[in-house]
Order: structure tokens, then C-alpha cells, then sequence
């Protein structure tokens, strides 16, 4: 059975925000559970960011007892890397699920580590963009997948610095196709590599796969520049850049296999998430996707 046919029983889950281990204690943070109530409309999930080391924290807990829907994004693996898929990760990592009951895995597919593993050290980076690397990762893809069960998609990472001879979204695509697998589009990532790489935001999506994109992430970044050097920092800020609102709103029309949409806020207070979380709503609407409320 091939992805495009197995998309067709992913549940929608509409728009949600994520969390990862410590983010809601730290101060000024999103209360999820408070925006849950306030505004289930918006909160519809939870992405849980997991590290098998750290698993749950206190509030991602209260979320899985209540019975509401999550996501699991692995921060914890080079999929390109067969020895990272051992057996003491992949047996913790089908206990999480077992515990939080996800509708499917997600998670940055370039490089948490470069050498040795040691877990617990959390280092990521874009991966080096060439053939042989999306081929490679595709394989750990598929064993992901076939080791719990559920789909595996693969998110384009943050970045400043690039390399390897492909676009980073011919990078996705190829990755897609020998994976047979889903993708989880991070618009502000996205935006990113353009503005790094001298290129306009949609440049590249023309040839991209949209109806693999089953997952997009929003997030706020703040215009930085070093001498001279301008980029943008992918703080998950409240701010969102216009090259993020020009890719999502591309995109969500093309995508018709698309069940969930992630504002990444979570060390944001609610008075400025929730009026954040309508901006986002009002475009989805717009953009005619199912996945909002009327």
C-alpha cells in the first residue's frame, strides 16, 4: 500500500502547538492546558517533543491522561545513521507510544549528532544535501515505520548554513519518494534557507510534492544581522515573517492530504499566543482548508 493510499486513515487533527521537555515551566511560557480551554478551537493537539532520555514532563502527561490528541517528534535520532535505531531506543520509543497514543511520528530528519552518539547531547543541524544522504535517510525511514507502525515524517530542520548540491526541497522530495512517506513542511524553516540561499520563498515548490505534506509548522522569527550578515533567528516567537505566510498559503491549497497544522509558541504567554493562533486560523479559512473551523 503506498503512502498516498495509507494518507487516506490519518486522522484530522487541525491546528495545534507543540511542547518539548521543561518548555511550559520556564517563564513567560504558553499554559497549553489553559489555552486548550480557553480556545480548544486552536488546540485541537499536542506535539510532544521527545527525547526517550527525558521523556514526558508534567504537562505533557496531564494532556495524555485527559485523552487529547498528540503527535510524538522525535528530537533524538539521525535517521541516515542505522546504529542510532538500536534496540534499547527503539523499545523506549514504543513505550512513549504506547503511553501518548500519537497519530503518527514527526521530527527533524537532519543530524541530532555528528560522531558518537551520546544521548542527552542535542545538536542539530540541516543534512548535507545531496542524493546519497536522502537515500540513506529514506532507508531509516522505512525501518521507523515498520519498527512501530506508524507513519514517519520527515521535517526540513532550522539552518544557516547549507551544503550539498541540492535544493533543500529537491532534497525533501527525493527523500519522499524513496521513503514512500508523508512530510511534515516547516514554513518558517523553509523561509530560512531561501532568504540563506539567495532565493524567493516559493522558489522550488513548483516540482515539490505537496500532496505528501501532511504536517506544516508555523512559527514567529526575529531579523537579525552580524556584520552585516542578515538572517533569522527561528526563536518560535509570536512574529511571523511574511516569507512564512507566503509559503503556507502556497502550499495548503496544493496539499490536499494535509491533517494538521503546528504553531510553534511555546514559550510565548497566552495574550499574545491566542490572538496569533487567529491570524493563523483566518488564513487557513481563507486558504480553504478543511482543517479549521468555520
Amino acid at each position: 500500500m503506498t503512502f498516498l493510499t495509507r494518507a487516506q486513515a490519518l486522522p484530522m487533527l487541525g491546528i495545534g502547538v507543540s511542547t518539548e521537555y521543561g518548555a511550559g515551566a520556564s517563564r513567560g511560557a504558553l499554559d497549553v492546558h489553559a489555552l486548550r480551554a480557553a480556545r480548544p478551537d486552536v488546540a485541537g493537539f499536542l506535539e510532544l517533543g521527545v527525547e526517550v532520555d527525558k521523556g514526558l514532563d508534567d504537562d505533557a502527561r496531564r494532556w495524555v491522561a485527559a485523552g487529547l490528541p498528540t503527535t510524538y517528534h522525535f528530537l533524538d535520532v539521525n535517521l541516515d545513521e542505522p546504529e542510532d535505531l538500536d534496540d534499547a531506543w527503539l523499545d523506549a520509543v514504543r513505550a512513549l507510544i504506547a503511553a501518548t497514543r500519537p497519530a503518527w511520528l514527526c521530527g527533524d530528519a537532519g543530524l541530532w549528532h555528528h560522531g558518537p552518539r551520546e544521548r542527552g547531547h542535542m545538536l542539530l543541524l540541516p543534512p548535507v544535501l545531496t542524493a546519497e544522504a536522502a537515500d540513506a535517510m529514506a532507508v531509516g525511514i522505512a525501518r521507523l515505520r515498520a519498527e512501530t507502525g506508524l507513519e514517519v515524517l520527515p521535517e526540513n530542520p532550522p539552518g544557516q548554513l547549507f551544503v550539498g548540491d541540492l535544493h533543500l526541497l529537491d532534497f525533501y522530495a527525493r527523500l519522499a519518494d524513496r521513503a514512500d512517506t508523508g512530510l511534515l513542511l516547516d514554513a518558517a524553516h523553509l523561509g530560512i534557507y531561501q532568504q540563506m540561499t539567495g532565493h524567493s520563498p516559493l522558489t522550488g515548490l513548483d516540482g515539490f510534492p505537496c500532496d505528501r505534506v501532511v504536517e506544516i509548522h508555523v512559527a514567529g522569527g526575529t531579523p537579525r544581522d552580524h556584520d552585516g550578515l542578515a538572517w533569522v533567528e527561528d526563536d518560535h516567537t509570536t512574529d511571523v515573517t511574511d516569507a512564512t505566510w507566503a509559503i503556507l498559503e502556497h502550499v495548503v491549497p496544493r496539499a490536499p492530504n494535509l491533517k494538521a497544522v503546528v504553531f510553534e509558541c511555546e514559550r510565548n504567554p497566552l495574550d499574545r499566543v491566542v490572538p496569533a493562533m487567529d491570524g493563523l486560523a483566518a488564513r487557513l479559512r481563507a486558504a480553504g482548508w478543511a482543517g479549521v473551523a468555520a
